[in-house]
C-alpha cells in the first residue's frame, strides 16, 4: 500500500467552523494522524452538513483544557506533535497556557498554526469573525456583483467609461436589486484554508532542512485578500496599451444562457463565431468552421469590448435558446470550446467520472448511510494519500488519547522518551535553493509558481513569442511577480535545447497545458525525468482526469459542473417574492487560484518528500478539484440525492432572518445570530425586547418556522436609521454584526497594519507606475515568505539566463532574429478597435478568466 506524503506525521486539531476542519482534513487525507480535541459538550458547529465530510479520517477527544488534568494531557501530546492547528480568538491560547511560545519551549519542533479572523495585534483583531461578517466588513459583497465602472477604475476612484450605457438586468449576473449580495460560498474560509495548507506544508519542508518548528499564521480576512487578488489591485497608469478590461465590470454579460429545456450553460468567454454557426439549422452542428486558428471573433479584453457584447448577447441568447443544454453540451466537446452546464453540487457529486477519478468519493456513514463527499485533492504518484474514514462521535476516541498521553509522561519520568533531532542549516525562505521552470498558461498553472516564489523559489516563466497579449492584461498580473521570464519558441529546436537544459538543473517543472501537447513536445514526464531522474513534474487541468480531461477548462466552467455557480445564484430556494435565482459567477472564487494553491502544496510536500528520499514524482490536481473544496459543505447519495442544509434563495440576502443582509436608512448591515443571547441582544436593540419570549420568536425552532416574518419585522426596524447609527447599538450590545463595507477595497493598500505585515505590498512598474497589489497570504515566524519583485515583462531575462548558461550575444541576436527566442520589447499584439478582429495568441485563446 502506498503511504501519503504526510504519513507518521501527529497532529493536533483545535478547530471549529470551516477553515481549520478543511486543513486538518487535507492533512489526514495525505496521511497523517490527525486528533481533533474538543471541549466539553463536543465541538458547537458539529450539526453542520460539512461535518460529516470535514471530520474524516480524525479521532476525537474531549478535553477540558481549563482542567489541569486534561491539561497535562494535552500538553503531553503537544510534546510530541509535528502539527497543531488552532482557531481561538487571538489571547486564547495564552490564558489557556497552550500559545505557540510556551508549546515551542516544550516541542520545539512543533509546527504551530493559527487561523484567526482578521490577524493579531491589529486593530480588527477582536471584531467578530464569522464568514459572512468577514465578507461584509471587507466588501466582497459588493465585490460578487463587482462595480459599473470595472475594478481598476474602482480601486482608482475612477468614473464608469460608458456611463450612457444601458444594459438590460436580465443580461447581467446578480439578484435585481441594487446593493451587496450574500452568496452561498464560503470564500473568507476557504481563502484561509488554502493560505493555511500553504503555510503548514512551506514550514514542513523547512522543518526539514532546519530542525525547528514554527509558527505559521493566516485568517479569514487574508483568506479574502486571497479571494479577491485579481479585483484588488491599484496602478497609477489604468490607461496603459491593454491594461484595463470589461471582464470585472458588473454591467458586462457573462456568458450565460438558457437553453431550450430551462437549463442554462456558460461559455467563457462567449463565442460568437461557435454559437451562431452551430445554431444556424435545425439540428446543432458540432463541427461548424473554425478552422481559422485566430478566431476573430471572439471577443478581446478592452473596456471597450462591453459595447461589442452588448450587441451580441441578445442574438446569441436566442441562438443558444433553440437546442438543450446537453445538446450545447456535446457540441461544445467535439467543437473543444468552454462550455459546460450549470449544476446542482448534489448532481454534480452523483457524476460517476468524478468517482472514477477519485476527486469525489463515496462511503459509509453511520446516519446518512452511502453518501458522496469531495475526494482527493490532489494527486502525488509515489506517495499518494486518501481520504480517511468516516468522522466518528465526539470524544470516541478520549481514552485512546488519554492513554497515548500517559505513555508519554510515563517515558519523560523515566528519562527514555525520544530526544529532538539537533537543528540542522539556517535558512531564510521555505523555498530557497528551489528551483521551478513555469510552463503555466493564464492564472490557474502560473498563479501556483507564484505562491513557490514568495515561499522563496526562484521561478523561471517560459514564455512563448506571443505572450505579450496576455501579459498586458491587469488579470495576468495577478498570477506573475517574483518571478523571471525567458521567451522561447519551443518548435525551434534551438530553443527547445535551451528548456532542456533548464529541465537539467531544476527541481520542478509545472504547467497546465493539454498534457497531449506536453507529449507531442517530448516535455511530458516520462520524458524529462530521463534528463532529471529527481525531478518533481506537476501538471494541472481543468477537469478530471477521464472522459473531460482533454476539454479546454477554466474557473468558470469548473464553477458550473461542481455547483458553485447555481449555488452562489440562488438557484436551490424560492426567495420571499417567489424569486428563483440565475447563475453566478463570483469574482472571487478560488478555481483558478484554488488549483493554484493545491498545485503548490502538492509541489512543496513532494520537496518535502524528496528532501527525505531523494526522490521526484508526478503530482497533478485540477480547477475541478479546487471546485469540489469549495463545495464540500453539501454531501448528496450516489443517486444525487441531497440533504437538508442552509440554502440562499434568488434574492441573495442570506440563509435565513438571523444570517444575512439588511437593508438600512443608508447602507446595508450583515448579521450573524448564532446564540439565543444574540436574539436577546438584538431584540433589546430593535426596541422590542419582548420578543425573546414571544412564542412566535422566543426558540430557535419558532424562528425557524416564521422566519419570513420575523426577517420582515427585523426589516422594517433597521430602515428607520443608518447602518453607522445602527453599528454603534448593535456593537455595544455584542450582536455579531457588520456593515457592508464599499470602501475596504480603496484602503487596504494604505493601512499601515496590512503594510507592516505585508498582506499589501507595492512596487515601480515600467508600464504602468506605480502598482500596489495583495502580498504575502500567510506568515511563518522563522522563515518567512519574500515577495521577490514585480509582475514580469515577457523575454526581459532571456538575456541573462541564457547568458549564465554560456550563450554568447552573437548567438542570442542569430535566435532572436530567427525567432527562436524573444527578448522583451518584440513587437506588441495590436490594440482591437470596437468591431474590428483581434488575433489571439495560442495561449491568450485558453485564458482561465
Amino acid at each position: 500500500m502506498m503511504a501519503g506524503v504526510l504519513s507518521g506525521l501527529k497532529v493536533l486539531d483545535l478547530t471549529w467552523g470551516i477553515a481549520g476542519p478543511m486543513t486538518t482534513m487535507v492533512l489526514a487525507d495525505s496521511g497523517a494522524d490527525v486528533t481533533k480535541i474538543e471541549p466539553p459538550g463536543g465541538d458547537p458547529f458539529r450539526n453542520q452538513l460539512g461535518y460529516k465530510v470535514w471530520q474524516r479520517g480524525k479521532k476525537s477527544a474531549i478535553l477540558d483544557l481549563k482542567n489541569a488534568a486534561d491539561k497535562e494531557v494535552f500538553l503531553a501530546l503537544a510534546s510530541k506533535a509535528d502539527i497543531l492547528v488552532e482557531s481561538f480568538t487571538p489571547g486564547t491560547t495564552a490564558k489557556l497556557g497552550i500559545d505557540q511560545a510556551t508549546l515551542a519551549k516544550l516541542n520545539p519542533r512543533l509546527i504551530y498554526c493559527s487561523i484567526t479572523g482578521y490577524g493579531r495585534d491589529n486593530a480588527l483583531s477582536n471584531r467578530p469573525a464569522y464568514d459572512a461578517l468577514v465578507q461584509a466588513r471587507t466588501g466582497l459583497m459588493f465585490e460578487q456583483r463587482g462595480w459599473a465602472e470595472g475594478a481598476l477604475n474602482h480601486m482608482n476612484g475612477q468614473p464608469d467609461p460608458f456611463p450612457d450605457l444601458e444594459i438590460p438586468q436580465d443580461w447581467v449576473q446578480g439578484a435585481p436589486r441594487p446593493g451587496p449580495l450574500f452568496v452561498a460560498s464560503h470564500w473568507p474560509s476557504l481563502g484561509a484554508f488554502f493560505t493555511a495548507s500553504l503555510g503548514i506544508s512551506a514550514a514542513l519542508r523547512a522543518r526539514e532542512l532546519t530542525g525547528k518548528g514554527q509558527w505559521v499564521e493566516t485568517s479569514l480576512l487574508q483568506g479574502s485578500m486571497a479571494g479577491a487578488a485579481g479585483v484588488w489591485q491599484r496602478a497609477e497608469k489604468i490607461d496603459a496599451d491593454g491594461f484595463d478590461t470589461w471582464i470585472l465590470g458588473n454591467r458586462s454579460p457573462k456568458g450565460h444562457f438558457q437553453c431550450k429545456d430551462g437549463n442554462w450553460i456558460h461559455n467563457w468567454v462567449p463565442n460568437p463565431r461557435f454559437i451562431l454557426q452551430a445554431s444556424e439549422g435545425d439540428t446543432l452542428n458540432a463541427t461548424p468552421n473554425l478552422t481559422v486558428q485566430n478566431d476573430p471573433d471572439r471577443f478581446g479584453t478592452g473596456p471597450e469590448e462591453i459595447l461589442v457584447m452588448s450587441h451580441y448577447q441578445p442574438i446569441l441568447a436566442e441562438a443558444i435558446a433553440k437546442f438543450t443544454s446537453k445538446e450545447w453540451t456535446e457540441a461544445a466537446a467535439v467543437a473543444e470550446m468552454t462550455m459546460q452546464p450549470i449544476r446542482s453540487i448534489e448532481e454534480s457529486l452523483a457524476d460517476n467520472a468524478f468517482i472514477e477519478d477519485g476527486c469525489v468519493t463515496e462511503t459509509k456513514d453511520a446516519e446518512l448511510g452511502t453518501i458522496r463527499t469531495v475526494g482527493n485533492a490532489y494527486n502525488m504518484s509515489l506517495t499518494q494519500g486518501k481520504p480517511g474514514a468516516p468522522p466518528v462521535k465526539a470524544g470516541a476516541n478520549t481514552e485512546e488519547v488519554k492513554a497515548e498521553a500517559a505513555k508519554i509522561i510515563a517515558e519523560a519520568k523515566a528519562g527514555t522518551a525520544a530526544q529532538n533531532a539537533k537543528a540542522g542549516k539556517s535558512i531564510k525562505a521555505p523555498l530557497e535553493g528551489i528551483t521551478v521552470l513555469d510552463l503555466g498558461l493564464a492564472i490557474a498553472g502560473p498563479f501556483g509558481t507564484q505562491l513557490l516564489s514568495d515561499m522563496g523559489a526562484t521561478v523561471i516563466k517560459v514564455n512563448g513569442l506571443f505572450d505579450m497579449f496576455w501579459h498586458r492584461v491587469h488579470i495576468a498580473y495577478m498570477a506573475n511577480r517574483g518571478k523571471k521570464s525567458i521567451t522561447l519558441n519551443l518548435k525551434d529546436p534551438r530553443a527547445m535545447k535551451v528548456l532542456l537544459d533548464l529541465v537539467a538543473k531544476a527541481d520542478i517543472v509545472q504547467h497546465n497545458m493539454r498534457y497531449d501537447a506536453a507529449e507531442r513536445l517530448k516535455i511530458d514526464y516520462e520524458s524529462l525525468k530521463q534528463l532529471n531522474p529527481k525531478l518533481i513534474y506537476c501538471h494541472t487541468r481543468g477537469f478530471e482526469r477521464g472522459v473531460r480531461q482533454g476539454l479546454p477548462g477554466n474557473d468558470q466552467t469548473g464553477a458550473c459542473l461542481s455547483g458553485i455557480q447555481y449555488e452562489d445564484g440562488g438557484m436551490g430556494r424560492a426567495g420571499e417574492h417567489g424569486e428563483v435565482g440565475r447563475p453566478l459567477w463570483s469574482f472571487t472564487s478560488f478555481g483558478d487560484t484554488g488549483n493554484g494553491f493545491l498545485s503548490a502544496v502538492a509541489m512543496i510536500n513532494a520537496v518535502y518528500h524528496r528532501d527525505k528520499t531523494g526522490e521526484g514524482q508526478f503530482v497533478d490536481t485540477s480547477i475541478i478539484n479546487a471546485a469540489l473544496l469549495n463545495t464540500s459543505y453539501a454531501i448528496a447519495t450516489p443517486e444525487g440525492k441531497g440533504f437538508d442544509r442552509p440554502r440562499i434563495a434568488g434574492d441573495q440576502v442570506g440563509y435565513s432572518a438571523g444570517h444575512r443582509i439588511y437593508e438600512t436608512k443608508e447602507g446595508w448591515m450583515c448579521f450573524v445570530l448564532v446564540e439565543q443571547s444574540h436574539w436577546d441582544e438584538l431584540f433589546t436593540v430593535l426596541r422590542a425586547p419582548r420578543l425573546t419570549i414571544d412564542e412566535h420568536f422566543a426558540t430557535f425552532e419558532a424562528r425557524q418556522k416564521n422566519d419570513a416574518e420575523l426577517a420582515k419585522f427585523i426589516g422594517t426596524r433597521l430602515k428607520t436609521k443608518t447602518a453607522a447609527e445602527w453599528f454603534a447599538e448593535f456593537d455595544a450590545a455584542g450582536v455579531p454584526m457588520e456593515i457592508v463595507d464599499e470602501e475596504f477595497s480603496r484602503k487596504l493598500h494604505d493601512n499601515a497594519d496590512f503594510q507592516k505585515n505585508k498582506w499589501v505590498t507595492s512596487y515601480p512598474h515600467p508600464v504602468v507606475g506605480k502598482l500596489d497589489q495583495i502580498g504575502l497570504l500567510v506568515t511563518l515566524s522563522d522563515t518567512p515568505g519574500v515577495i521577490q519583485g514585480r509582475p514580469l515583462l515577457v523575454g526581459e531575462h532571456t538575456k541573462e539566463i541564457m547568458s549564465g548558461m554560456g550563450y554568447s550575444e552573437e548567438d542570442m541576436k542569430t535566435m532572436e532574429e530567427q525567432m527562436a527566442i524573444g527578448f522583451v520589447g518584440m513587437p506588441r499584439m495590436p490594440t482591437r478597435k470596437p468591431g474590428a478582429p483581434l488575433p489571439m495568441s495560442p495561449s491568450a485563446a485558453q485564458t482561465d478568466k
